[in-house]
Formats: C-alpha cells, structure tokens, sequence
C-alpha cells in the first residue's frame, strides 16, 4: 500500500462520500474510486458497504481508520519532534570530549543561555573512534586534545597552551620556577590511564626528554591526580585550564618546562557532511568564544 492511498482511504471515511471526497483532494472521482479498490484488494477485505452511490465505512473500515489515524498522528508528532531537535530552543547536541575537567563549565554556561536544550554526551578514547562517530553521524562534535582529521571533517582550534610540572609543596624541584623535564627522570608519575590521548602527549614529551616516565598511579580523574599530589605522593604534568581554582593552592607547586617544549592544542571538530541544528551551530560558536577568555574550570 502506498503513503497516497491512505490519505484517500482517510478522506472518503471521512466524508463517506466518493465525489465530495474527490472534490477535497482534488482528484478525479474514477481515481479515487480506483485507488480505494487498489487498497481494498491488498489489504484483502472490503472497506466499505456499496449501495449505489452511497458508501459507508464496514467493521473492517471503522477499525483499519483508527489505526490509520493513530499513524498519522505519530507522523505528525515525530515531524514537530523533528522540528524541535533541529531548532535551537529544545534541540539535542551529542558531543564527545577527551577534555573531562573543562567540559561541565562548558556545558553549565550553554544551558544556562540555552536551558531546553538537551545534551548527550560520549565517552570515546581514540582520535579514531572520535572520526568513526563523526563520519557515521553518531554525534555532532568531539572536543579534543589531538586534532580529528579526515576528507570531511573540519578542524578548528579552540586554545594553545603549555603543559606544567605540578609537585608537592616539599618536593625538592618546588623552590623552581622552571625545570628542564630531563631532571624529572626517575620521580613516580601519577597519570592518566592509557586510553586517554593526554597519556599519550604527556608521554611522548618524556621520550623527547629522554627517558620512559616511571607511572606510579593511573586515574581516570584529573581532580583525583591533583589530590594525590597534594599528598605529596608523586608529580604529574598539568595543564593552566585542568587547575582553575587549584592554582592557588599553596599545597602544590606549578613548574614551568623549559625543554622539550611542552605545548599542545585543542579544538572542536564535526562533519561537514552531517547536518546540525540550530542549536549545534550554536554551540559551536559558543565553544569558540568560551576558550577565547579566561575561565576556572574546579
């Protein structure tokens, strides 16, 4: 059956009447008549009672109609959900992200300009499956430390800034200003697990220095990290946007690195072949005046 011969079947149901049906669809009556014979014949049972001109909707027709209004109104219905997910008021934005500590700020500024917007957001560990779920429209931006590419993916940097040597108060590196990380060889790292892309940039920095960097701890939380530090149970690298308020905290010490240079950037990236809505679009370019000025993010 086609979409065509339901909306036919509903206007004859209505009016029970072939020619004043014909008249509101603007069609022929013989086409009319034809397609409900056409509906009739698939379905297997009539429709309607023929006597004459007069038609009138059977048991068959009076429960086969609510069904197909019940259709129509979820068709309806899933068009203003629709409408809805692409307008910026109510709409819905997925969004994965290998920056944990920045992102609730992030979020909590959006929806407090955009309250009824609805955001989901992904847990992904590899530039890989960030580009996977880009291309395939899983979701509709990645914030990330280590730029997505690809043929249809656009890349944007949000900030550039250089990574820092967080120690103990009592540490003997805290009386520094600055530190070349080859002096860091042999002190317990307490990291990041592996799976994030921040394990892998902070590690590479330590090969450039020279040596493998000695992992005591791996924790899934930034603030965790920051806490075990200030117990004076080893260093790790920060970064000035992970340590908001902690930067005051006269617990731990913030070392400038003098070499290798320590730098990374981050940006947001998306699709061009996946369509956003409104309040994607929005977000966007909220994301891109949010890292443009200061922020604590603890």
């Amino acid at each position: 059956m086609e979409f065509l011969q339901l909306q036919y079947f509903q206007a004859v149901a209505r009016h029970e009447h072939m020619t004043k049906a014909a008249k509101e669809l603007n069609v022929s009556q013989p086409s009319l008549s034809n397609s409900i014979q056409r509906l009739e014949k698939n379905l297997g049972v009539p429709l309607f009672e023929r006597q004459g001109r007069n038609i009138k909707l059977n048991e068959f027709g009076k429960t086969y109609l609510q069904r197909v209004e019940q259709a129509f109104m979820e068709l309806e219905e899933g068009q203003r959900e629709l409408t809805d997910m692409a307008g910026l008021e109510h709409g819905v934005i997925s969004i994965a992200a290998t920056l944990p500590y920045v992102l609730p700020t992030l979020l909590k500024e959006f929806l407090t300009l955009h309250p009824h917007v609805r955001i989901i957001q992904r847990q992904l560990g590899s530039a890989l499956e960030m580009r996977n779920d880009l291309e395939s429209a899983a979701i509709d931006f990645c914030i990330s430390s280590t730029p997505v590419t690809g043929p249809d993916i656009e890349w944007h940097t949000l900030a550039e800034e250089e990574l820092c040597l967080t120690v103990p108060k009592n540490h003997r590196f805290a009386n520094r200003k600055s530190i070349s990380l080859i002096e860091a060889a042999g002190e317990n790292f307490i990291s990041l697990s592996s799976r994030y892309n921040f394990r892998e940039i902070s590690d590479e920095f330590c090969r450039q220095a020279g040596f493998e960097p000695q992992i005591t701890f791996e924790l899934e939380e930034v603030s965790a990290i920051q806490t075990l530090v200030e117990m004076g149970l080893g260093i790790t690298f920060t970064l000035p946007l992970s340590l908001g308020r902690r930067s005051q905290n006269t617990e731990i010490v913030q070392l400038k690195i003098t070499e290798p240079l320590c730098q990374r950037s981050f940006g947001i990236a998306w699709s061009r072949k996946h369509f956003l809505s409104q309040a994607a679009i929005h977000f966007r370019k909220f994301a891109v005046d949010f890292f443009s000025k200061p922020h604590e993010y603890n």
